[in-house]
């Protein structure tokens, strides 16, 4: 006699379905303890036990550690499915090993919207922009129960575009980025002949969607800053990425416009087109921004060179810029306004700041000989 608990069930099935269809499932003795254990080699030790109501038994198949049922459930629900295995010559004694299953039953279309592109993209549900996509509705009907039905499909992609077809497969291509859903509604009609009601069409129908998001390759970064600075200057550089976000975007200033290296920063994450660098820089010379980005679809390099000239080398003029006009300057100090309408306004000016000045004006003395 076998142990109890040395052994385990395990339950397959190809549901979920739909009302009237048959679902198959499948109960398989194997051994625990991680294979450990080997089965007996008699092949008649064994006798399964199954509880399937209110779901209708079509079919039942017994092998030697193995037993297989067909049901089909009249009404939706989600419904439970145990089977337990014992000696075959002691139907009363207790389970070898026990299992149990919910098989949901639905009055609907089961089924799945898939679609693929011939660009992989390492995030889920992520596409290309502009590139052709295939969206296919795959109908699960394992026991080919939608064998003589015709199907419809309305389709709406979540751009404004809608289309009606008899074909499970379209391609459609979005032209901007941004995050869609794919809706298609499925109808499926077919002749049934039954003695009392006669001929009559059958329909069943399914909402199915696709959650989408639209990437678009980065095809560049456009960098607006000054080429010309001066030290302990602040330096404020504004990065356009020519792609679609979320993006890894990571710089260093070089001497010279050489690429990034592996590890030689650190990626910001960035979730929008624009991005704003600053630097103050301490000592003069000839620097490049390296600058190098990356979305889910493509990465990409720029460059930025500057010129940061030393505070104190810069020209007097642009220090001590020339005085607005109507301002008098002596000496790099201005003295005020020289918008004097009358000659003793001037000689009053010139009194109060120069007060040790001689008079502008002096007496004239007449000698009688």
């Amino acid at each position: 006699m076998v142990s109890q608990g040395l052994y385990e069930l395990q339950l397959t099935t190809d549901g979920p379905a739909t009302t009237g269809a048959e679902v198959t499932i499948m109960a398989s003795l194997v051994a625990d303890d991680n294979g450990s254990l080997a089965l007996p080699t008699s092949t008649h030790l064994y006798r399964f036990h199954w509880i399937h109501t209110p779901l209708l038994l079509t079919g039942k198949a017994d092998e030697a550690f193995s037993s297989t049922i067909r049901v089909v459930g009249s009404v939706p629900g989600d419904f439970p499915i145990s089977v337990w295995v014992t000696a075959a010559d002691c139907g009363m004694c207790q389970p070898v090993a026990r299992s149990l299953l919910v098989l949901p039953i639905t009055e609907f279309l089961v089924g799945n919207l898939v679609v693929t592109q011939n660009t992989s993209l390492p995030w889920p549900s992520s596409y290309l922009t502009k590139t052709v996509l295939k969206v296919s509705f795959l109908l699960h009907d394992p026991s080919n129960f939608f064998k003589n039905a015709s199907f419809l499909y309305s389709w709406d992609f979540g751009d404004g575009t809608q289309m009606v077809t008899r074909d499970g497969t379209v391609y459609y291509n979005y032209s901007i980025i941004g995050s869609f859903t794919v809706k298609v509604k499925v109808v499926a009609g077919w002749e049934q002949v039954t003695p009392d009601a006669g001929k009559g069409i059958l329909q069943k129908t399914g909402d199915f969607s696709a959650s989408l998001k639209l990437q678009e390759t980065l095809r560049g970064i456009q960098v607006f800053g000054p080429n010309l600075i001066q030290t302990f200057q602040k330096m404020v550089v504004t990065l356009n990425f020519l792609g679609s976000p979320p993006l890894n975007v990571c710089w260093r200033l070089k001497p010279e416009c050489l690429p990034l290296e592996e590890g030689e920063c650190h990626p910001v994450s960035v979730d929008s087109t624009a991005y704003n660098l600053t630097h103050i820089f301490r000592d003069p010379g000839d620097y490049c921004f390296s600058i190098q980005a990356e979305n889910v679809i493509s990465k990409t390099h720029q460059y930025h060179k500057i010129q940061v000239a030393d505070f104190d080398f810069f020209p007097m003029s642009d220090k001590n810029p020339e005085p607005p006009t109507g301002v008098r300057c002596c000496c790099q100090m201005c003295c005020g306004p020289f918008l004097l309408e009358t000659q003793s306004e001037y000689l009053e000016v010139v009194r109060e700041n120069h007060g040790l000045l001689p008079p502008l004006y002096k007496s004239v003395k007449t000698y009688t000989v």
